[in-house]
């Protein structure tokens, strides 16, 4: 059966970067939609959206197009805005996907989700930054979030990467219940996924375990950014889920 999906991006990224997997999932004949999110549009400013205007802007994506019956996936930070979205557009969606992503807490945002060298480090690039964004160090992406790439392929992606709105690393969204609202939810993470590292603020069991008792968790190769480095895997990944 065709599926409709609606990819959310993680911190830093447009839409492109689903470029691949979106392919091979259009291959399996399913619907694909990839947007680049509020504020992470080249030259937009860091400072004009709020973290609940990206989850407005997503409903109003779905509900303008009158889509139905959607997969809802989010990577890394995009699982904030999935979340906040997800209330509004339950009666639409099939069920809800989080690779590689944080699943939202109460009151708490990514800020106090990520290990504290890391809360430091943002809150050190925000202050340089004039603007108040982050852009993950080079030597920082490439070590924990795209280790399996060639330099060639790190550099060219870490080179299109844009200015994250710190605002989004700070502020909250209310918690997704996925069985309250009916829905399915699944984890996928990559089995070289480094960017949060394993322990008490590792991706796995914490966050699959938000979403309920007996989550799915799916696996596949790659790391962190995989969408480049293994789509063809990471794709089957989302449609196993």
């Amino acid at each position: 059966m065709a599926e409709t999906f609606v990819l959310i991006t993680g911190a830093c990224h447009g839409g492109w970067t689903w470029r691949l997997v979106a392919q091979h999932l259009r291959a399996a004949g399913h619907r694909v939609l990839a947007p680049t999110l509020p504020g992470l549009a080249d030259g937009d400013h860091p400072e004009r959206y709020s973290l609940a205007e990206v989850s407005d802007f997503i409903v109003d994506l779905v509900e303008g197009a009158d889509l139905s019956d959607v997969t809802l996936v989010g990577h890394s930070w995009g699982g904030y805005p999935l979340t906040g979205a997800a209330h509004r557009l339950a009666p639409r969606l099939r069920k809800l996907v989080y690779w590689g992503a944080f699943v939202p807490a109460e009151d708490t945002p990514l800020l106090e989700e990520v290990p504290p060298h890391y809360a430091e480090m943002f809150t050190q690039l925000a202050a340089a930054s004039g603007n108040n964004s982050i852009v993950f160090p080079y030597e920082v992406f490439c070590a924990a979030f795209m280790q399996d790439a060639d330099e060639s392929t790190q550099r060219l992606i870490h080179s299109l990467l844009v200015p994250q709105p710190m605002r989004y690393f700070t502020e909250t969204v209310t918690p997704v219940d996925p069985a309250a609202l009916g829905l399915p939810a699944s984890y996928v993470i990559g089995s070289e996924d480094f960017a949060l590292p394993p322990g008490d603020l590792g991706w796995t069991p914490r966050f699959p375990q938000r979403l309920g008792a007996g989550t799915p968790v799916i696996e596949h190769p790659g790391s962190h950014e995989a969408q480049f480095t293994r789509p063809a895997e990471l794709a089957a990944a989302l449609l196993k889920a």
